[in-house]
């Protein structure tokens, strides 16, 4: 079977596999649909992210969606039914797993994270059952695939801790996690949500989606808010600034909710004093929890419009120009989605 593996730096091949075979209780998929994540795009364009380095061909892709291969009775799937997939699967054994903290496991197996676990850039692959979320029939695989990103900005609201409804909200970066936090934080705070991306088009997405006030700049929020700051900043950059923007942005005693990976896995420049001295309540985003029930119920509902963020489709043998379009801000680019069999 075909796969796209990353080779290095805006290095992509397309190669050959054998189809995996399941063992145990595992269950063989046939990917309908992949999402090129923001994590993706640094293992594209630094060939890691921290210690999760490349150092051999690499199969990337956790957003995925696939269809069932054969019947599961036991888990009440019927062959060619289609299903999301979580790809993190914790041990459920360590202090963390046990505190609730799945999304911490240091043994979590993650698909498509190296330099060992490939991922879902190829047409088959094999997940554990507890991986596995049948979505409603009326779902199509992209809108499956986006149940990931869209699990992403759940639990960083869940962290933001947003029950008051008269709130102002920033959030800083308009790719795809931050429409998705910006259409959740509409639900819950009903003040002002402005939102900040240097990217024309970003802006534009985010205010057709309802932002009261979109800029290039962070230093519109000073503007709007008369030099208090937002209660709440939403940070879902790649830019290494990035926290020091949302601290800049947010007013004494405010939160920061971290969300997006800098490049070069650094912040910088970082003023120490700013922190300290509006005293923030700062918490760091990482993927997700058990969060897929609401995120299916959330787009069935349509109260997310995940369809919106989806801006381009690619055959799996195109998978250079998935990852090169959104890099490079091509074309209005914001999710791309490669199709390895497509529906």
């Amino acid at each position: 079977m075909r796969a796209a593996y990353i080779h290095g730096i805006r290095d992509i091949r397309i190669g050959e596999k054998p189809v995996p075979v399941p063992v145990g209780d595992e269950v063989l998929l046939r990917v309908s649909a992949v999402g090129v994540c923001g994590s993706d795009l640094h293992y594209y364009k630094e060939g890691a992210i921290g210690h999760a380095r490349i150092t051999q061909p690499f199969i990337a892709g956790h957003e995925f969606a696939a269809r069932v291969v054969e019947d599961q009775p036991a888990l009440g799937l019927k062959a060619g039914q289609l299903v999301a997939v979580d790809p993190a699967k914790p041990c459920g054994q360590c202090e963390w797993c046990h505190r609730g903290h799945v999304n911490l496991c240091p043994h979590v197996q993650f698909l498509g994270s190296p330099p060992h676990t490939h991922g879902a850039m190829t047409e088959y692959i094999v997940v554990a059952p507890s991986q596995i979320y049948p979505v409603p029939d009326h779902f199509t695989p992209v809108q499956a695939v986006m149940l990931e990103p869209l699990g992403v900005a759940i639990h960083a609201m869940d962290l933001a801790g947003t029950k008051k409804l008269f709130e102002t909200v920033a959030i800083i970066g308009c790719g795809p996690i931050g429409l998705c936090l910006l259409q959740l934080a509409k639900m819950m705070c009903k003040k002002a949500i402005y939102a900040i991306d240097p990217i024309n088009y970003r802006t534009e997405k985010a205010r057709q989606l309802g932002a009261d006030g979109v800029a290039a700049d962070h230093a519109a929020i000073a503007e709007w808010t008369d030099g208090r700051g937002v209660d709440l900043v939403l940070e879902a950059t790649n830019s290494p600034e990035g926290f020091q923007i949302a601290a800049q942005s947010a007013r004494i005693g405010g939160r920061v909710v971290l969300v997006g990976i800098p490049d070069g896995d650094q912040y910088a420049p970082l003023s120490a004093s700013l922190l300290r001295r509006k005293g923030l309540d700062i918490r760091l985003s990482r993927r997700m929890g058990h969060v897929y029930d609401r995120a299916i119920q959330l787009v069935a509902q349509g109260a997310v419009d995940v369809d919106c963020l989806v801006t381009h489709r690619f055959d799996l043998q195109q998978a250079s120009e998935a990852f090169s379009y959104p890099s490079e801000f091509l074309d209005g680019a914001l999710k791309t989605v490669i199709l390895p069999h497509p529906d």
